[in-house]
């Protein structure tokens, strides 16, 4: 059954992912080209977050009309039908800004509009943070009026790491779909709960539909739009796991440490903004270390994979240390990183 949701999901996304090319195409919104981080040497469409936001509505659709209480179902006590919509529609918000800002390129504080009405869609929706696992003696810690607050400083987290972390082609689709695969997983096998299962079964068709054209060499990219839809939808599901947020840590760990580590020296070391992009994050740096884009990619989805898989294994205090791990292997990647970058540098002089 989630199979056939997830393929589902994946065919109504590549056929919206066809149409949205199309378009972008026709009305000439494309990425340009020409600043230092930017690596592709043509313009390549944008507005691939609006083709998988369609799909993955049009799959909720689909869903809605074929649910019984005795089989398929997409929302029971754990997620309402006003849940659904409110995720809906934060997602909404954040692909008409992000299609926005594709076209009129906005200024950071315009942008940050769109994130916090998606936020703000989610609380008014019933979807939050009110417990958080104790992974220390399995019990729950009650966060009282801190409920909104963590919520939605969780979820602008997860946008914004996507959002960063939008560089190559290709790596956040396929990391938001490692991600959702994880989740379903969790979901079946150890939180047992069907519509969350079935929401991360389609966000796993709709990226991985979407990574047919954007797996390297990219034809269209996600955009603002996109980048930001696949944070939120992340963010969104780990909430309605029962805000299993070591979970999602051991999946989104790496690009979550990258991004906090360029915001530190963007804002702090060179005190300038932090939303100006550069050539810092990971996986630029992978790329002048002498990898290539499909090589770089797939390292990043290998330690997303390995270290996600791990969630569905170990028991809460377990994990506690595989974040630990994680740490460290951040470190000693970029370590490795500093040290080949300098040698390709030597070998080119």
């Amino acid at each position: 059954m989630y199979v056939w949701v997830a393929l589902g999901a994946w065919i109504a996304s590549v056929l919206c992912v066809c149409v949205v090319r199309l378009i972008a195409r026709r009305f000439n919104i494309v990425d340009k080209p020409g600043q230092p981080r930017k690596i592709h040497t043509k313009p390549i469409p944008l507005l691939g977050g609006v083709g998988v936001y369609a799909a993955f509505s049009l799959s909720i659709l689909v869903l809605f009309l074929l649910s019984s209480p005795q089989g398929l179902h997409i929302t029971d006590a754990h997620v309402s039908s006003s849940q659904i919509a409110a995720i809906l529609i934060g997602g909404f918000f954040l692909i008409i800004g992000g299609a926005l800002d594709d076209i009129f390129n906005f200024k950071p504080w315009q942008q940050i509009i769109w994130p916090l009405l998606a936020v703000l869609s989610v609380a008014i929706g019933g979807i939050g943070i009110s417990v958080l696992s104790n992974p220390f003696n399995g019990g729950l810690i009650s966060l009282g009026i801190w409920k909104d607050a963590l919520t939605a400083i969780w979820l602008l987290t997860a946008i914004y790491t996507t959002k960063f972390l939008d560089g190559l082609d290709g790596l956040v689709s396929g990391l938001t779909a490692i991600g959702a695969l994880v989740i379903a997983l969790f979901s079946i096998l150890l939180f047992v709960n069907m519509p969350t299962a079935l929401l991360a079964c389609m966000v796993l068709g709709v990226f991985l539909g979407f990574l047919v054209f954007n797996f390297h060499p990219a034809t269209i990219f996600l955009g603002e739009a996109g980048s930001t839809f696949a944070g939120y939808m992340l963010g969104v599901l780990a909430i309605l796991t029962g805000a299993k947020f070591a979970v999602a840590l051991l999946i989104m760990g790496i690009p979550i440490l990258d991004a906090a580590w360029v915001i530190f020296r963007r804002s702090v070391i060179e005190r300038r903004s932090p939303f100006i992009g550069d050539r810092y994050h990971l996986h630029f740096r992978l790329l002048d270390a002498g990898f290539s884009q499909r090589q770089a990619v797939c390292i990043i989805y290998a330690l997303a994979a390995l270290f996600g898989a791990s969630a569905l294994f170990l028991q809460s205090t377990q994990k506690i240390a595989a974040l630990g791990i994680l740490l460290l292997c951040t470190i000693a990647l970029g370590l490795y990183i500093s040290k080949r970058k300098i040698r390709v540098l030597s070998e080119k002089v």
